[in-house]
């Protein structure tokens, strides 16, 4: 949803989200955007500009979305991250816009590490050279700090990781989400509305308290014309590094993943299966990347990373 366009659940005499009225009119009683509205700022945003120059130099920009909190969207961004820069010829930005829960610094390994300036802007913490990264984290004098924000200063630091972070040439850019449809999902597809993305990464396990809350995000996307370029499974099951048997952990009782995209008539990307050496991501720096142990478990995962380069 553009800045100057009405919802698609806006009451009947809707005044326009870019009035003055926008939220304050009597018609707005009631309407779940209400509080967005009134807090928006009204006419041309003058960042708009100065993020498309920046993103201009970024071929692909992909979210990384779940209703769900817990479903692994954090560990999905890094993990493809660290596969899509495998390639040295590949340029790869990742971009933690979870302004209340960063957890990007510490599953790529990158606690401690501070921001740097330079003449061009914000330099990006580099996990190595072909592999930069932004999050609050890096911000936080401690990093159990809570970061208790209203929605106009999460946009505010949204709107500087597009238009203030020195990003080079990149050809790929990962922007993990909270989970939900609130401030920050509607300020990112906002601000790169002009400067193009490539579409949504939709991540779920495979329980059905997951599935009803991607379903929700779903329909966001559609609300906010955002392409949906997938689902991914995760936690699909347990692959024991020892026996390699296979155990599911999250029943899939309502058909999982698969049957949520096809009902939704939304590609399946792939099924990732929970791997005992996740807990290494985040104690041992050599161990930042993985990919899952079992063969069939591979070839999932490299099939799922072909599907998005492609």
């Amino acid at each position: 949803m553009a800045v100057n366009e009405k919802p698609e659940n806006a009451p009947e005499h809707c005044p326009g989200p870019s009035t003055e009225q926008a939220g304050k009119a009597s018609a707005c009683q009631g309407c779940p955007n209400q509080n967005i509205c009134a807090t928006a700022p009204k006419g041309p945003d003058p960042a708009l500009p100065l993020i498309k120059e920046r993103m201009s130099s970024v071929k692909h920009k992909i979210l990384i979305l779940s209703g769900k909190g817990g479903v692994g969207k954090s560990t999905f961004t890094s993990q493809l991250g660290f596969a899509f820069s495998n390639d040295e010829n590949i340029q790869v930005g990742v971009m933690d816009i979870d302004v209340c829960g960063p957890s990007i610094p510490k599953i790529m390994g990158l606690d401690g590490e501070q921001i740097h300036q330079s003449l061009s802007g914000w330099s990006p913490v580099y996990v190595q050279d072909n592999l930069g990264v932004m999050s609050i984290g890096f911000m936080l004098s401690n990093p159990d700090d809570a970061v208790i924000w209203r929605g106009p200063k999460k946009n505010g630091l949204i709107k500087q990781f597009l238009k203030d972070v020195d990003w080079g040439d990149l050809d790929y850019m990962l922007i993990d989400t909270p989970p939900g449809t609130s401030d920050e999902h509607l300020s990112i597809t906002q601000c790169l509305k002009e400067s193009g993305i490539d579409g949504a990464i939709i991540i779920t396990t495979p329980q059905e308290v997951a599935i009803q809350d991607v379903r929700r995000e779903i329909d966001f996307c559609r609300k906010v014309k955002l392409p949906i370029l997938g689902i991914v499974e995760n936690m699909s099951g347990f692959v024991c590094p020892n026996c390699k048997g296979e155990s599911i952990i999250f029943a899939p009782t309502t058909g999982g993943g698969k049957k949520l995209a096809e009902d939704e008539k939304v590609p399946f990307l792939g099924s990732i299966p929970l791997d005992p050496r996740i807990d290494k991501l985040t104690k041992s720096p050599q161990d930042k990347y993985f990919l899952p142990s079992s063969p069939e478990s591979l070839h999932n995962f490299l099939g799922l990373q072909t599907s998005i380069k492609h």
